[in-house]
């Protein structure tokens, strides 16, 4: 090989990317996920509603055990804390969702297998996202001394203390959502590491800034909609949130350079 080419010699593979291709995606995006995701529900129903219930059982006891064992500071960030261990928790519905695209019937096997070869790079997302949620939950107890004292507190106290607190735990909630956006949709589908779709995550919600800047409001409504449902509705939302996920991360990255996860 003559001085200066730096072609791979023969027979060795091309090096990859730093970062997966990110594609622009219009800022109505979020509704056509949405429908995909709603469509995912309707082909299996069970499945996916009876990942919801478990998910929402394991919230309810969490929140309980906050609000019983906790003060009221550790309880609200316990609740937001929800957005940052969200991405984790619908591991199980990215699986389901792959297996109705390549035209199988969902089986919580299957997504056990799949995951178990990610196991690495998961247990590394998922330790980050750990350490973060324990951080904002201190954070959010240590928030607890902004609370007024006062037993005839006025509004203006009490929107101080939520102001507060909420604008915190943005800033915890943005930080995971850039992070954890496609990165482990993507890990699920590729034989790529922890760390190239973190990058990979990141670079594609810079890119399309307002598309996902709407995502992220969806999913807090959804959020809120299910606290205010007293969780009963996150049965449904959170498998609605985790299929519509998969076809974010299906639209918007350009992963195919990055050979396919093993199919089982």
């Amino acid at each position: 090989m003559s001085p200066g080419n730096s072609s791979p010699p023969d027979g060795d593979p091309e090096p990859l990317p730093f970062v997966a291709k990110a594609r622009s995606v219009p800022v109505t995006a979020p509704l056509r996920w949405l429908r995909a995701g709603y469509a995912d529900m309707r082909r299996a129903p069970g499945i996916s509603l009876a990942y919801g219930l478990a998910l929402t059982v394991l919230s309810a006891i969490i929140a309980y055990c906050a609000w019983q064992f906790g003060t009221l500071g550790l309880y609200f960030g316990m609740a937001t804390g929800f957005l940052l261990v969200g991405p984790v928790l619908a591991l199980g519905l990215y699986s389901f969702s792959c297996q109705l695209e390549q035209g199988r019937k969902p089986v919580l096997g299957y997504c056990m297998r799949a995951g178990r070869s990610h196991i690495r790079d998961i247990l590394i997302f998922s330790f980050v996202l750990l350490i973060v949620f324990l951080i904002w939950a201190r954070a959010a107890t240590a928030l607890y001394i902004f609370y007024p004292e006062q037993t005839q507190h006025s509004w203006l106290d009490m929107a101080m203390f939520l102001g507060i607190g909420s604008a915190i735990g943005a800033i915890f909630s943005t930080v995971v959502f850039t992070i954890s956006a496609f990165s482990l949709p993507m890990i699920m589908d590729r034989r790529t590491d922890a760390i190239t779709a973190v990058i990979t995550s990141v670079n594609a919600v810079l890119r399309n800034r307002l598309t996902m800047l709407v995502w992220a409001g969806i999913i807090v409504c959804c959020v809120a909609l299910g606290f205010a449902t007293a969780l009963l509705g996150f049965i449904v939302l959170l498998p609605l949130i985790g299929h519509a996920t998969w076809h974010a991360y299906r639209e918007t990255i350009d992963a195919t350079l990055w050979p396919e996860s093993e199919k089982f």
